[in-house]
């Protein structure tokens, strides 16, 4: 598929072809919150850029994104629905391009009315049930078993990750940006910056509690994350922890468990269908979470799904008999 046509000559890839302080790629991940979002999204603008240039390995950085206008960004949406992706994979490009078009206006390489109309994208809808699969207490019981028998600090650190992913519902992100400060033992609960940096209390069950606290006897009181590495010597080291080193702590104990793969959005899944099953109201089930729409929070509501499962078993096929 040939790439919409832009007006001029498009700029060349790298950084260097304009200053980085008036290259709407550049501003706009500068101004993401974490390093987990600015990788997300420079994916998505440098796949924009490969499909608008045909070079495999073109990158958002220098390109002229102040110079595209509705029909070019029509034509994007179209390109991006084209690869055969998801519709919540195209519209978390269709996001990225909004906004860097939006950095554009800013940095006066686009008018106001060029802006709007070339932002003006609608999202494409769909229906789809929640990625991931529930932990059953078993399964989290089993890990943190695992955990408990590792009697190095790399233990009761994971431990203490796995009870708190359980019980507040937290983004792997979220987790792996929580501070010494953020934690109110008083209170039982921690401070959590999520999407938008925008933050939120969430609150400990006593055992997650008990964990936190056996975690923070070795921890000590130094400034830094909360959750921190540790080195094959069992010496800690007070950096943050990424996203990703929380998904492998996942990993390593439930597979030491001896249970199927599951990832913290499986316990954020978890949680979600736990509170709305024991009668959580869904306002409050989307504060602890911290979406930004009840309709998202509705969409891990297991209510519905167990109605009509038993629903189809009042069904029963008749006995295999030949007709006469």
């Amino acid at each position: 598929m040939e790439p919409p046509a832009v007006p001029d000559k498009a700029a060349p890839h790298g950084a260097e072809a304009a200053p980085r302080a008036a290259d709407p790629y550049l501003v706009y991940l500068d101004g993401l919150p974490s390093a987990e979002s600015r990788r997300t999204m420079r994916g998505c603008l440098d796949r924009i850029a490969r499909l608008l240039t045909g070079d495999a390995a073109a990158t958002g950085a220098g390109q002229p994104w102040g110079r595209l206008r509705y029909e070019h960004t029509v034509r994007i949406r179209t390109m991006l629905r084209a690869e055969g992706w998801s519709a919540a994979h195209v519209n978390k490009h269709l996001v990225a391009l909004r906004r860097v078009l939006k950095e554009a206006w800013r940095l006066g390489q686009m008018s106001g009315e060029d802006y709007q109309r070339a932002a003006d994208l609608p999202a494409f809808q769909h229906t789809r049930v929640p990625a991931g699969q529930h932990v059953p207490p078993e399964v989290l019981g089993a890990a943190l078993a695992a955990c408990d028998d590792d009697r190095s600090p790399a233990g009761l650190r994971d431990g203490a990750m796995l009870a708190v992913l359980y019980s507040t519902g937290c983004r792997r992100a979220e987790l792996a940006g929580l501070a010494l400060p953020d934690f109110d033992a008083a209170a039982r609960s921690l401070k959590v910056r999520g999407k938008g940096d925008k933050q939120r209390l969430v609150y400990l069950t006593a055992e997650a509690m008990a964990r936190l606290e056996a975690w923070m006897a070795v921890r000590g009181r130094a400034a830094g994350p909360l959750f921190c590495p540790i080195n094959k010597a069992g010496r800690l080291r007070h950096t943050p922890m990424t996203g990703q080193a929380v998904s492998d702590v996942v990993t390593r104990r439930v597979a030491a468990a001896g249970a199927s793969r599951r990832t913290p959005h499986d316990f954020r899944r978890t949680f979600i269908g736990e509170l709305l099953d024991a009668g959580v109201d869904l306002a409050t089930a989307q504060a602890l979470v911290g979406h930004a729409s009840p309709a998202t929070t509705a969409r891990y509501d297991r209510r519905p799904e167990r109605t009509r499962r038993e629903a189809v078993d009042r069904l029963r096929l008749p006995d295999p008999k030949p007709l006469r």
